[in-house]
């Protein structure tokens, strides 16, 4: 079984001791569960334009799904190449495509599951948690719910590697239809541009920021414009509406229409971005940019690739540029190409995030976590996943080569996100939405066997690449698991060789020498004597005059209000105990927070006293429980865990760190 998350109100984070007790039938337990406690909320139309939220929103929710059409008819016609006549092949492939973005992204996730919103916020997380936290279940369906939030995440690092990859190769490949004598200058291209696009992340994108809606606007506009004007040359293609034509293929060809379904899936790639950005920009703006801007430029695009298709069958392999007139192919090309930029920086963006919440949550070791933007608390850059993505999409790039090869590999993940999505929200539609059983279970029963055909259809491509994304998912999903396991047994010795803090107390006398000054200890809960101040008992035989217990606490929402940052408890004996409360967006700032302690009646001089942190060294124990293997992967992980004194942003010069010796 896997271990939970940790429970609210308790420290993930805080090394070197273990700080949370995990249970193995309960995944997702802490999970932020959107329970109308937090104060984050989705942004109020009121204040906002809903123009300016919805330019947003084009800039940021778009990228991914926006730029599919640079890929993915083309994709579904290849597929069914030499199975079936190019009419069929083309009006069928058309149809399915349609018809997956009116009933995955507009019916499922715009209308029906971004109703779903945690707190303001939205996401495979966040949906887990609203089902997890439902009336009415059993422990097995919610440690399933648990361990499915989890395999979407990993599931969203390994497409986070493909996407800005697939993307910015569509986009450069535009220059072998101006010359084929330019293919030379593709994969090296595309090389430099995403190089550049990792090396950039550390300056902040806040400013080149306010240009991708713009920029995505003017996207959209020409996808249609040029879509459109394809289509009225050939307004049959408009037959395509009709799912007979999906059918059709079905009819011909049963095994190349199903496994053209890997290729269709390539046109809603995207679509869990409408909804994990809710908390950013609302549901209204996301959902009126949806039905008003991108849906009818896509559509107006497909249907206009698809009349070109009909008249030149030939140009399948450049279905996209079919539909440029030859004048506008190299301004489309850097057009198309600063809009995969767009789309790979919101994917980049997307994983730090998911990071960010992954380490706060317990998931990960902690990393660093910087802020490039004064203003714009979800500006934040993490170094090492910048660098573990720069390599991985590098590598793909030269391995793969070419987006039709790398159209192979994509997919495959985010019909597993799907798959998961619809089983938690049918769970958050019966139990808590109250939705009619029979009309629950027909609704998203109809809507699971549709992702379970496109994974299915996918998993085809396992052999030609679909493994990628699943390798990189195994691996994250295995550092996760072996993580959350290897703290609960690191727990578990740490608390057998605690004392209760009361106990302590109670023992406190004039024989212990107490000299003047400030000792702040850092510790994982509030009733026990945190370690490092044992062993300075122990070894330097004094107390400070005054000793404050630390317990950092993440809550259960994105971010917490300053009013509600500090619980301060005076224990007696110049003891105190301060738990600092913040969100699963926020990164902690100990001595900053401290600073606020003098609300409470505890005046604080942070820049002179003492922080102590414990430090350990990890042995592994003749028979560990984790096994000799995920035993060692813990310990590397631990070693290579960001020092407490840096991720709470101690003062460098005033940290004490004491060390000692654990048998795991």
């Amino acid at each position: 079984m896997i271990p939970n998350l940790p429970e609210p109100g308790q420290n993930p984070t805080l090394a070197p001791e273990p700080l949370v007790e995990h249970h193995a039938s309960d995944p997702l337990a802490g999970m932020p569960d959107g329970d109308g406690h937090g104060e984050h909320k989705a942004p109020d139309c009121n204040r906002h334009t809903m123009f300016g939220l919805m330019l947003g929103a084009m800039g940021v929710v778009f990228g991914d799904i926006g730029t599919s059409p640079l890929y993915a008819l083309r994709a579904t016609v290849l597929a069914t190449e030499g199975g079936l006549p190019n009419h069929v092949a083309v009006m069928g492939s058309l149809s399915m495509i349609f018809w997956a973005l009116i009933l995955v992204v507009t019916v499922k996730y715009v209308l029906i599951i971004m109703r779903a919103d945690n707190n303001g916020e939205g996401g495979t997380l966040a949906l887990a948690a609203l089902a997890h936290r439902s009336p009415g279940m059993t422990r097995r369906i919610k440690a399933t719910i648990g361990i499915g939030a989890i395999v979407g995440l990993a599931l969203f690092f390994g497409d986070g590697m493909l996407t800005p990859a697939v993307t910015v190769l569509s986009a450069v490949e535009g220059l072998k239809v101006e010359n084929p004598r330019f293919a030379t200058l593709v994969v090296p291209l595309a090389l430099a541009i995403l190089a550049s696009l990792f090396l950039i992340q550390s300056r902040g994108t806040h400013k080149i920021g306010r240009l991708f809606g713009p920029v995505m606007v003017l996207w959209f506009v020409a996808l249609g414009g040029f879509g459109l004007v394809s289509l009225i040359r050939t307004p049959g293609i408009l037959a395509a509406f009709n799912p007979w034509y999906a059918l059709l293929m079905f009819l011909h060809a049963p095994w190349v229409a199903f496994v053209s379904l890997g290729a269709v899936v390539l046109a809603v790639t995207g679509c869990e971005a409408l909804y994990a950005d809710m908390g950013h920009f609302g549901r209204k703006p996301i959902q009126y940019a949806w039905l008003f801007v991108a849906l009818p430029a896509l559509l107006l695009n497909y249907f206009g690739q698809g009349a070109a298709l009909l008249r030149q069958p030939d140009q399948a392999e450049f279905a996209f540029f079919s539909v440029i007139p030859h004048w506008a192919h190299i301004p489309m090309v850097i057009l198309a190409t600063l809009a995969a930029i767009i789309a790979s920086q919101a994917v980049i963006t997307g994983v730090f995030s998911m990071t960010q919440q992954a380490v706060q949550l317990g998931q990960l070791p902690r990393m660093e976590i910087r802020h490039t933007s004064a203003t714009d608390y979800g500006q934040i850059y993490v170094p090492r996943m910048n660098a573990f993505l720069a390599v991985g999409v590098v590598l793909i790039v030269l391995i793969f080569k070419s987006s039709d090869a790398l159209t192979a590999a994509y997919g495959i993940a985010v019909t597993g996100v799907m798959v998961i999505d619809t089983f938690n929200a049918g769970i958050v539609a019966g139990k808590q939405w109250r939705w009619p059983v029979l009309f629950t279970f027909a609704l998203f029963g109809a809507m699971g066997v549709s992702d379970l055909l496109f994974f299915i259809a996918n998993s085809l491509k396992i052999p030609e690449g679909g493994w990628l994304p699943l390798f990189i998912a195994f691996c994250v999903f295995v550092g996760m698991d072996t993580w959350r396991r290897g703290r609960r047994v690191h727990l578990e010795k740490v608390r057998s060789e605690s004392l209760p803090l009361s106990l302590f107390l109670e023992r406190a006398d004039k024989s212990t020498t107490r000299v003047a000054g400030l000792g702040v200890f850092l510790s994982s809960r509030t009733d026990i004597v945190p370690g490092a101040l044992l062993h300075n008992l122990k070894h330097n035989k004094v107390l400070h005059e005054r000793v404050v217990i630390v317990n950092v606490v993440v809550e259960d929402t994105p971010l917490v209000v300053p009013a509600k940052r500090l619980d301060v408890e005076k224990l007696g004996k110049g003891f105190y105990t301060v738990r600092i409360h913040h969100g699963f967006y926020e990164t902690p700032d100990v001595p900053q927070a401290l600073q606020e302690a003098r609300r409470f009646g505890l005046a604080l001089d942070v820049d002179t006293a003492t922080f102590f942190i414990g430090r350990e060294t990890l042995v592994p124990a003749e028979r560990s429980e984790l096994g000799v293997l995920r035993n060692r992967l813990y310990r590397a992980l631990a070693g290579a865990a960001l020092s407490p004194a840096r991720f709470y942003h101690l003062p460098p010069n005033r940290v004490v760190e004491l060390g000692t010796q654990i048998t795991i």
